[in-house]
Formats: C-alpha cells, sequence, structure tokens
C-alpha cells in the first residue's frame, strides 16, 4: 500500500489545527488517513450509474401535521399553565439591574 497521505501532511494539518502529536501518533495518523483515503478510492471503482441518488439511507416521510388555521389562544388560555404571570404577560425572574445599561 502506497502512503497516500505522509508524515509531513499530517504535522501541516496538525500545525493549521494548533495540535503537537507525537512522533508515534503522526505515524499512526499518517496511515490511518491513508487507509481511509484507500477506502475513498475503492468506493470509486463502484459502478453506480444506474443507481438513483438519494439524501438519506432510510425512506423517510415528513410527520407534521396538516396547516389548517384555527383561532388563536386568547390570553388566559395561553397563560393557563404559566408558573408566574403578570397580567396578561408570562412572569419572568429580572435577568439585568436597572443601571446595568442594557
Amino acid at each position: 500500500m502506497a502512503k497516500k497521505i505522509d508524515e509531513a501532511q499530517v504535522r501541516h494539518i496538525a500545525m493549521l489545527s494548533r495540535l503537537k502529536p507525537s512522533d508515534d501518533e503522526v505515524r499512526l495518523f499518517s496511515e490511518q488517513l491513508s487507509a481511509i483515503v484507500e477506502y475513498i478510492e475503492k468506493l470509486n471503482e463502484v459502478d453506480t450509474t444506474d443507481v438513483e441518488p438519494t439524501a438519506h439511507a432510510l425512506p423517510i416521510h415528513n410527520v407534521f401535521r396538516e396547516d389548517v388555521p384555527t383561532e388563536p389562544y386568547g390570553p388566559d388560555q395561553a397563560l393557563n399553565n404559566s408558573p408566574q404571570r403578570v397580567g396578561s404577560f408570562f412572569g419572568v425572574p429580572k435577568v439585568l439591574d436597572q443601571d446595568s445599561g442594557a
């Protein structure tokens, strides 16, 4: 197996990624990445002329309900389960102080 990804390329990628692999890791990564490239090259040899492209490996379908307009909830119904209510609004704890400048 001829190496597709040499150690210099692994070191360059590691430098760009701000990684500092050991010499043993560089050798290991070079072998592993070369094996991946070789596998991809084998996949490119497969005849796919009659294979329809797919976006997903499994058949999927939309599970959403039909979009039917209905009457909107009023404040009482919308806030029915709210833990805290202030008039017609949800009550929430303060996040910013008055003097925060935001």
